[in-house]
């Protein structure tokens, strides 16, 4: 049954999503004809919006959640100024037929691949980084040439509100769409058929998605999360490292899908390194997105400090303002490092071999990405040979986001399929397959019925060197 929220009528917003899905339907062929020079022109439009819209959108994320000015420059609007930049640069270059050489058994035939528009697309993003995480998917939708919806997280009302003024002034809503509302909004729009979904969220809330888009054997791009691990090598520099981790790990008040989750450090330098930690995180602050998630991270505290954890730093809370907390030597068990946290909490472990921190690793699920901090090749190395994750980033944290030449995404239950930069483009692409053979010639059909004695000797040919 749908239940909405009152600010959001159930037959008015029924219907809404009715008529604009209509409406997308009916406009996907003329917006799947557009060329890349116009998908261009309206990637360019996007961006030079942000700049226009700076301050709007400063505040509607400060009102939401507190988010600082330049917070909401470096993780809300450079994401997606830098995506549409690339797209505009190497959009021409996509979007040419490929190539492909032919196999001698199909001598004189010539093959090329086509990436052509899925159709109608929806793009539900969550509350953490609302504009980045709405607008670097379209970026990459809208070049792909689809129609899209979006549905921003009731979370953060202002900057969804913001988002759909924004877009409203850019595009016909028969093209792309904001549509507000809470997870009975979601679930209405779930239940219609899309040609492709892009969700960024938990990993329980992608099962729900997942099973809603096979209904209509529709794909998916799942961006979840997971517990990313962090390792601290005896090798490491102590003190790069530590800069590195609390802000990779504190900024947005730890409300990061690919925040650093948990700390192994070795146990050589296990305490030299804490205080360089302590002292890195001091000026960090930040403000929890709601009171229920504040009392979640409170939750967590409590039920490791039970088990036994000891606490560094922090354990403070008040409201939804929640102190960034080092807790040393976690049960293993506790929900601390059973759930993602998505808050600022660092469960820290110590480690004797790096097996040993290897192994804590693969008794979790596949994390979304893996940090690591050391200077020994051999450590990196093993590392990599040894683990499997989203992806990888040596001695740093959370840069991979903005680098638009890597795939970005998850494995098993942190995601599946990829975003950024080309590999965004494709997400939103059917790959489609072009043979042209020439007429009155075909290799193969010297291997038609019936099979004589010289058509199977051809055959037996063909299977030993062909």
């Amino acid at each position: 049954m749908l239940t909405i929220e009152p600010r959001f009528e159930r037959a008015a917003v029924v219907a809404a999503i009715a008529r604009i899905h209509a409406a997308q339907q009916a406009s996907r062929a003329a917006v799947g004809a557009t060329s890349a020079a116009e998908r261009i022109e309206k990637i360019r439009g996007l961006r030079d919006a942000m700049f226009v819209h700076r301050q709007e959108i400063r505040e509607a994320l400060w009102n939401d959640y507190q988010k600082p000015p330049a917070e909401v420059d470096l993780s809300e609007i450079y994401p997606v100024v830098g995506e549409a930049n690339h797209a505009i640069r190497y959009l021409r270059r996509w979007a040419r037929p490929q190539r492909v050489r032919t196999p001698l058994a199909l001598f004189g035939s010539r093959s090329r691949i086509l990436h052509e528009p899925k159709g109608v697309v929806l793009i539900i993003s969550p509350w953490n980084f609302p504009w980045n995480l709405s607008l670097g998917p379209l970026v990459s939708a809208i070049a792909a040439g689809n129609c899209a919806i979006l549905k921003p997280s009731e979370l953060t009302p202002h900057t969804s509100a913001c988002l759909k003024r924004v877009l409203a002034g850019l595009f016909d809503e028969s093209e792309v769409a904001v549509i507000e509302g809470d997870a009975a909004v979601a679930q209405e729009l779930l239940s219609l058929r899309f040609d492709h979904i892009f969700f960024t969220g938990s990993p329980a809330v992608g099962t729900i998605v997942m099973k809603a888009a096979a209904e209509h054997l529709t794909s998916v791009t799942l961006e979840l999360g997971g517990k990313s691990p962090v390792i601290v090598d005896r090798s490491a520099n102590l003190d790069e490292a530590a800069r590195k981790i609390a802000w990779g790990k504190f900024l947005n008040c730890g409300q990061i899908c690919i925040a650093p989750d948990y700390l192994l450090v070795d146990e050589e330098v296990r305490d030299v390194f804490l205080e360089k930690l302590r002292a890195a995180i001091a000026p960090q602050t930040g403000v929890m997105v709601s009171e229920r998630h504040a009392q979640r991270m409170r939750a967590l505290i409590d039920d490791a400090v039970k088990r036994g954890a000891g606490v560094v730093l922090g354990g403070g809370s008040n409201g939804r303002i929640v102190e960034p907390t080092i807790l040393q030597n976690p049960d293993l068990q506790s929900a601390v490092m059973q759930e993602e946290i998505f808050g600022p909490i660092l469960p820290v472990i110590s480690y004797r071999t790096l097996d040993d921190a290897l192994a804590v690793i693969a008794a979790r699920e596949k994390p979304l990405v893996l940090y690591l901090f050391a200077r020994n090749r051999r450590v990196i190395r093993d590392v990599i040979r040894n683990t499997s994750a989203g992806g990888t980033v040596i001695n740093d944290t959370l840069v991979h986001f903005f680098q638009t030449y890597l795939p970005f995404g998850g494995v098993g239950r942190s995601g599946m399929g990829r975003a950024h930069g080309f590999f965004g483009y494709e997400s939103f692409s059917n790959i489609r397959a072009v043979l042209d053979q020439p007429t009155r010639f075909s290799a193969l059909q010297w291997m038609y019925p019936p099979y004589g004695r010289f058509k199977r000797k051809l055959i037996d040919w063909t299977l030993r060197w062909f």
